[in-house]
């Protein structure tokens, strides 16, 4: 007796056919798990209030997600960790000085105006947890620029406030960052370790790096943004960076003080606001380096790695158009003439 054979549909989609087991919550929640060593390196120099500040970033970002899309019947994503993830990289960008009111206003605009209202997730044009900062530096300079020596204790009765060593460097020179760490050797390693005043997230650059370690070991990022930023900054730092003049820079400060490691490892390599061919990542990099070390040099704040990003976020679409391989057999179209 035959039997009738089975038909299944075909299906045809444009290259490359490519099945991974990779997915947006996996991705978004391997991320976060890498901000971990810093932000626990943040709890412990900044005590209850790493914890209280970050929380709030979190919860509202959560939050303000979810109740955007339930409130217009949309799919709730909120659960893939993508607005986890923009919340704890904002806390990251902040004092653990702020009000309360800080952390909350700049996750809903991180999260509803600069993603949702945008289509969400994919669709943004800037990184989210970038613009929450800058519209929170504009709007509340003054409360965004207390920064709060760490005590190294998880309970701490006072909070004494001081220079961040960036500050110091833009304002007075290496020479005098090392005055206050000591010398050289206790310079670096305070910047490694993260005992110095800054942003929550920032300080510890050897949490950060092991973080940047393991996403590249996950291939979840490459080392194109990050070297080709990194190193352009440094170059740029010891070129120009010394008070002393031409040549006189310390490309270690300035790599190891600010937000440099967090903003190229975390910030810059957004799947979303990035360029996606490896040539345009190194133009992107290089762009993100150059404007950093423009403003900290030059410009009227002593960092510039949130503004470097953005402005090149604008960018990105146009280097990947310039840089796209052309197409094999490809034949361009001559101009009819009128």
């Amino acid at each position: 007796m035959a039997t009738e054979a089975k038909t299944h549909p075909l299906v045809v989609s444009v290259s490359p056919h490519v099945r991974d087991e990779e997915s947006i919550a996996r991705i978004m929640w391997t991320v976060n798990f890498a901000l971990l060593p810093a932000f626990l390196m943040s709890v412990y120099y900044f005590g209850p209030r790493a914890v209280y500040v970050t929380g709030l970033c979190i919860l509202t970002a959560f939050l303000s997600e979810h109740i955007y899309q339930k409130a217009l019947n949309k799919k709730i994503t909120s659960n893939d960790g993508s607005a986890v993830l923009t919340g704890l990289l904002l806390g990251m960008n902040l004092p653990s000085s702020v009000p309360f009111y800080i952390p909350i206003v700049g996750s809903f605009v991180a999260v509803v105006i600069t993603k949702m209202l945008f289509g969400g997730l994919g669709y943004n044009i800037f990184n989210p947890a970038l613009i929450g900062r800058a519209f929170l530096l504009l709007t509340w300079p003054k409360l965004m620029t207390i920064w709060v020596e760490p005590t190294a204790k998880f309970i701490a009765l006072d909070a004494k406030t001081t220079a961040t060593p960036l500050g110091i460097l833009k304002e007075e020179g290496v020479a005098r960052l090392m005055e206050v760490f000591g010398d050289k050797m206790s310079l670096y390693s305070s910047l490694l370790m993260g005992n110095r005043a800054g942003s929550l997230g920032e300080t510890s650059a050897i949490a950060l790096l092991i973080g940047a370690a393991f996403l590249l070991y996950k291939k979840y990022i490459t080392w194109h943004i990050p070297l080709s930023f990194i190193g352009t900054a440094a170059v740029i730092a010891w070129l120009f960076g010394g008070k002393e003049g031409f040549l006189t820079g310390d490309p270690i400060a300035h790599i190891l003080s600010g937000g440099m490691i967090l903003g190229a490892f975390f910030m810059a390599t957004d799947y979303v606001t990035c360029p996606t061919i490896r040539k345009g990542q190194i133009i992107f990099g290089i762009g993100c380096g150059a404007i950093t070390m423009l403003i900290r040099l030059k410009g009227g704040f002593p960092e510039g790695v949130m503004f470097a990003i953005l402005l090149m976020n604008c960018f990105a679409p146009l280097i990947d158009r310039n840089v796209a391989p052309k197409q094999f057999g490809a034949v361009k179209k001559k101009e009819e003439k009128k």
